[in-house]
């Protein structure tokens, strides 16, 4: 049973429980200030906080059409001009809506980093496990990846996540290590072994968005309408994209995904092994903070256990 407490967190009345240690307040009455002081002609809007398991940034609903974000932690703060830029360039080359960046907000006394207007984009966020259209949103998911490789922007930055598998080495064994007891580690540590056996990636670096988990899509009736959060996005390996057909899609459908984005043995190696290793860490993390996010995590380490043993 879900608590008051929590069906207030969800309806966005109360603010969401911090998810980080250095992770700061952002009321509605101070975004409230922030839009009267810099961007007055939007002051009159209803301003509402929106649920959200996004995992560095607030959100509040500006009026019928708008979203205000702000970053709630230092660590990912800062990069909002940037990624207004990216999206502006990224548009024209993709399948489906992502955001459409409005006007970019500054720091004030009561809010220390720049913070962004967009376009709001409607839908829903995909739930793993309970797909309502498994095949078609495979196929929707596969055309976005392939329309991401073949963006022709001659500026380039390196993705979040884009480098090496071996990067990720040490901090992957060592969340592996705190879930023994919680899942199969023996099983999750020989799939890590796996892909770092393999050759690393070696041709030439793709475009990626680099964190194609579930709250970073939308659907409609259960295709696929939006894919937000770029923060992460720039060049690397090409697996990095891959992760979705762990962390959204569930097995029976994972083929069609695969076979359309032609993948070699290795890359699905490699993109498997990412999508396990990001999970874990989720898992780890935001168990007893963020059910959702826990939730989604569980089921990405579930899949790829499952998966390693029918391929």
């Amino acid at each position: 049973m879900v608590s008051a407490t929590t069906a207030l967190h969800r309806e966005g009345v109360l603010p969401a429980p911090k998810m980080h240690a250095d992770e700061i307040d952002i009321p509605l009455a101070m975004v409230e200030r922030l839009i009267a002081g810099q961007f007055p002609r939007w002051a009159a809007r209803p301003l509402r906080r929106l649920p959200s398991t996004g995992t560095v940034n607030a959100l509040f609903r500006l009026g019928p059409d708008l979203v205000v974000r702000l970053c709630r932690v230092p660590w990912a703060a800062g990069g909002e001009a940037k990624e207004q830029g990216w999206l502006r360039q990224l548009a024209g080359y993709l399948p489906v809506a992502i955001p459409a960046p409005v006007a970019l907000g500054q720091p004030t006394d009561e809010y220390p980093w720049t913070w962004s207007i967009l376009r709001w984009l409607p839908g829903t966020n995909p739930v793993p496990g309970s797909l309502t259209a498994p095949d078609k949103l495979a196929a929707d998911l596969a055309a976005f990846v392939i329309a991401f490789r073949a963006i022709d922007i001659p500026e380039s930055r390196r993705a979040y996540r884009g480098g090496p598998l071996a990067q990720l080495d040490e901090q992957t064994r060592a969340v592996i290590a705190k879930l023994d007891g919680t899942i199969d580690t023996d099983a999750a540590t020989a799939i890590w072994d796996e892909a770092l056996d393999i050759p690393a990636w070696d041709g030439p670096p793709t475009w990626v968005h680099a964190d194609l988990l579930p709250g970073n899509i939308l659907t409609a009736d259960g295709r696929l309408s939006a894919v937000i959060d770029f923060a992460t996005v720039g060049m690397g390996d090409p697996a990095c994209d891959l992760i979705v057909g762990w962390t959204v899609l569930p097995a029976n459908v994972r083929p069609i995904f695969r076979e359309m984005v032609d993948c070699d043995d290795a890359t699905w190696t490699r993109a498997r092994a990412r999508a396990l290793s990001i999970s874990l860490g989720g898992l780890h993390y935001y168990r007893g903070i963020e059910p959702t996010l826990a939730t989604e995590a569980q089921y990405t380490i579930d899949q790829v256990l499952a998966d390693s043993i029918t391929s």
